[in-house]
């Protein structure tokens, strides 16, 4: 399926009809309608839809019929839900929560248990240390929503964020893709952005995201909000819900 990918978008590359942060031609928001509209996604998640543009960022991120997708740190299950109807019965999600995360609240574990009970043999549900996943099979993509920053927070073991990638890139298949969306920080705000403000540094993410072997495929300004000033804390009251977000997708060669 991938080897399909690199031929379509060198196709729309060459014909000159690509734009920059767009999905190429054959994959677009309304190829997942279905996928939103199954009924075992619950009307919370459905309320949600306007925001979070699940539509687009499956197509940003170029996920197929049959896939194997991971969805690293699951938190309630908003895109595994999704995937599991995007990847359909030929498909699999991996679910994964960490058990740091779970350690700090354990309601995270039973908002897995939730998220997979509708979807028996398609997602299936993994724990485990944040930077050892374990997915038990090679996988086509890889997404994680709002979560980069959490390797870099201090509660995290020494050396959590070049472990964990490493870890992500080993778990893709060869031109494999990991679809990354994170709070943006402060331009420099560094390893500390991540710590007191829940955000990312785009420098210190793509310096660690290349490390680990990883490849800048596009970006996408799908969630950019230019009034967010990127300095409060992704949960406070005044701005949560309306960050200013980048979304990348990068590719393990």
């Amino acid at each position: 399926m991938r080897a399909f990918i690199t031929a379509t978008l060198a196709a729309a590359l060459l014909a000159g009809c690509a734009t920059p942060g767009e999905p190429p031609a054959s994959f677009a928001a309304s190829d997942y309608a279905a996928a939103l509209a199954d009924s075992r996604r619950p009307q919370a998640d459905r309320d949600r839809d306007a925001a979070r543009l699940p539509g687009e960022l499956l197509a940003f991120a170029q996920v197929e019929p049959g896939d194997r997708v991971g969805d690293y740190i699951m938190g309630g299950g908003y895109f595994t839900r999704v995937l599991a109807g995007a990847v359909g019965p030929t498909g699999r999600v991996y679910a994964f929560q960490p058990s740091e995360f779970i350690a700090f609240r354990p309601d995270y574990a039973t908002e897995q248990d939730t998220a997979v009970a509708p979807y028996p043999g398609l997602v299936v549900p993994l724990r485990g240390p944040i930077a050892a996943p374990g997915f038990p099979e090679p996988l086509d993509v890889i997404i994680t929503v709002q979560n980069l920053h959490d390797l870099f927070i201090g509660p995290m073991p020494a050396g959590t964020a070049p472990n964990a990638l490493a870890a992500l890139h080993a778990a893709l298949k060869p031109g494999g893709t990991l679809l990354v969306v994170d709070h943006r920080a402060v331009a420099g705000g560094g390893a500390a952005a991540a710590d007191t403000v829940h955000r990312m540094d785009e420098e210190l993410a793509l310096a660690a995201l290349s490390a680990a072997g990883f490849v800048l495929e596009d970006r996408s300004e799908l969630y950019a909000r230019p009034a967010d000033m990127r300095t409060a804390n992704v949960f406070d009251p005044a701005i949560r819900g309306a960050t200013d977000q980048f979304a990348w997708r990068l590719r393990r060669e």
